[in-house]
C-alpha cells in the first residue's frame, strides 16, 4: 500500500510485484524476530506461571535462572542467526528493492491517447486523434507529426488506424489505411512531397512506456546495502583520509604565512610615505590575501567535518548489525520474569506488554541513530544504549522475581470502564 501510487499505471507484472514485497520483507523480519521472542518468551512463561508450574518447579529447589539457561541459550543461536541474515541477506534484499524501485519509478504510464488532444508522450513525435474505440483499439481521423530528422518535417494523415505494442515491448506498431504522406525538407524549401497509400505501418520507440531491470552491479551501495566487512573497510580509508586532513588543517591554522602576508602588507604603508590611492590598494591585496586563506581553511574544515559525520553514520550501521540481533537476548531476560510475573499466558496480554518495551526500545534504537549521527554521543552508545537499558531492567527483574512474589493490582483501571461493566466482570488482572 506504501508504493501503491508510485505501481498504478504501470504495466506491471506480478512477477514484479511480489520481487518488490519479498525485497521490502527483508527489513521487516529483522524488527519482527526480536519481537516475537519477546512475545514467546511472555507467553511460555506466563502460561506457566498461570497454571502455578512455576511454583512447583521453584518449591522443588529450582531456581528461575536454570528455568531461563536453555531459552536464553536458544535466543544466543538466533541472535548470532539473525546477525547472519541482517549482514549478508539483508544488504542485498535493500539494494534489490532500491534498484527495483528506481527502475519503476523511471517508467512512465502506458501511452494514453484522448481524442481531439494531442499527444507528445513518445519523443520526437505529436500524434492526434479524432475518435477511438475503446472495444477494438480502432483510431479514427488520425494525424501524426514525425520531428525524428531534424532536417525534415513529416506530416501523416489517416483515415483510420490500429495502435499496439511489438511482442518485445520494444516498439509501438501503428498500421494505418487509406492517407497520405506529407514530406518537406528545410535544406530545401522548394522541394516538396506528397504521397498517398493504402495502407502503411510507422513503428516508434517505446522504451519508456516497458520495464526494464537494471543490470547487476549497475548502480551504488549506500551504507544499509553493505555488509559489516565492507562497511569497515569503508571507515578505514575514510579514516586515514580524515587523519590527512586533519594535519593539513592543522598545519594551514598553525601557519605563519598568513600572519605575515598581513604583516607586511600593513607595515608597507607605514615605512615610507605613500598616497592615499596606494594605501587602499595595499590594504585591498592584504584583504583579499585574508579571504584566500579563510577560504582555504573553511574548505578543509567542511572535508574534515564531512568525512568525519561519513565514518559516523558507517559505524551506526555497523553497531546497528549486531545491536538488533542481540535484542533476541534481552528480550528473553526481560520477558522470561515479566511473564512469571503477568501470570496469564494468552496471546494479548503477551503482546500488549511486548509492544511497550519494543515500542521504547524502538524509540531509543531510531533516536539514537539520528543523534549519533548528529555528533550528539558516540555511535555505539546510539545504539547499544537501549540494550544497555533493558538488558539492567531484565537483570534486576530476574534477580527480584527468583527471591521473591510481588502482586502487582491493576483495580484501577477498573475505574476506567462503567459500574455495570465492573459488575459483570468482577475479575482482576495480576502481576507478579
Amino acid at each position: 500500500m506504501k508504493f501503491a501510487d508510485r505501481l498504478v499505471g504501470k504495466g506491471l507484472g506480478i512477477w514484479v510485484i511480489i520481487k518488490l514485497i519479498v525485497f521490502n520483507l527483508s527489513w521487516m523480519v529483522v524488527l519482527v524476530i526480536p519481537m516475537a521472542t519477546l512475545v514467546a518468551t511472555l507467553m511460555a512463561y506466563g502460561n506457566m506461571s498461570q497454571n502455578n508450574e512455576i511454583t512447583i518447579i521453584k518449591n522443588s529447589g529450582t531456581s528461575l535462572y536454570k528455568m531461563i539457561a536453555a531459552p536464553l541459550l536458544a535466543s544466543v543461536v538466533l541472535a548470532y542467526l539473525l546477525y547472519l541474515f541482517n549482514n549478508d541477506v539483508l544488504p542485498d534484499a535493500n539494494h534489490q528493492a532500491k534498484v527495483l524501485m528506481e527502475d519503476i519509478s523511471r517508467q512512465k504510464p502506458t501511452l494514453s491517447l484522448e481524442p481531439g488532444i494531442f499527444s507528445e508522450e513518445i519523443p520526437n513525435y505529436a500524434i492526434l486523434v479524432r475518435a477511438i474505440n475503446p472495444k477494438t483499439n480502432k483510431l479514427t481521423d488520425v494525424i501524426i507529426y514525425d520531428y525524428s530528422d531534424p532536417t525534415k518535417v513529416d506530416v501523416v494523415t489517416a483515415k483510420t488506424g490500429v495502435l499496439y505494442f511489438s511482442k518485445d515491448q520494444a516498439k509501438l506498431i501503428m498500421d494505418l489505411k487509406y492517407g497520405e504522406i506529407h514530406e518537406s525538407d528545410i535544406r530545401k524549401p522548394n522541394l516538396y512531397r506528397k504521397l498517398i497509400f493504402e495502407k502503411h505501418r510507422i513503428t516508434m520507440p517505446a522504451e519508456q512506456f516497458t520495464f526494464q531491470q537494471s543490470a547487476p552491479g549497475s548502480s551504488s551501495r549506500g551504507e544499509r546495502e553493505l555488509s559489516v566487512q565492507a562497511m569497515n573497510a569503508i571507515i578505514d580509508s575514510l579514516s586515514v583520509l580524515k587523519s590527512r586532513s586533519d594535519k593539513t588543517f592543522a598545519s594551514q591554522v598553525d601557519s605563519q604565512m598568513f600572519l605575515d602576508s598581513v604583516y607586511h602588507s600593513n607595515a608597507t604603508p607605514a615605512i615610507r610615505k605613500v598616497d592615499q590611492k596606494e594605501k587602499n590598494l595595499v590594504y585591498a591585496r592584504a584583504l583579499d590575501k585574508i579571504r584566500t586563506s579563510k577560504n582555504i581553511i573553511d574548505a578543509n574544515y567542511n572535508t574534515v567535518e564531512y568525512l568525519r559525520r561519513e565514518i559516523e553514520k558507517y559505524s551506526v550501521e555497523v553497531y546497528k548489525k549486531y545491536s538488533i540481533p542481540a535484542a533476541c537476548i534481552i528480550f528473553i531476560l526481560i520477558g522470561a520474569p515479566l511473564g512469571v510475573m503477568v501470570r496469564k499466558g494468552g496471546f494479548g496480554i503477551a503482546a500488549s506488554i511486548s509492544l511497550f518495551f519494543f515500542t521504547l526500545y524502538w524509540a531509543f534504537l531510531i533516536g539514537g541513530e539520528k543523534l549519533a549521527e548528529r555528533d550528539f554521543f558516540a555511535p555505539f552508545w546510539g545504539m547499544w544504549s537501549a540494550n544497555i537499558l533493558l538488558g539492567v531492567a531484565g537483570i534486576i527483574l530476574m534477580i527480584k522475581t527468583n527471591l521473591e512474589t510481588v502482586v502487582i493490582r491493576f483495580s484501577f483501571l477498573t475505574k476506567l470502564f462503567p459500574k455495570q461493566m465492573q459488575n459483570t466482570h468482577e475479575t482482576e488482572t495480576e502481576i507478579n
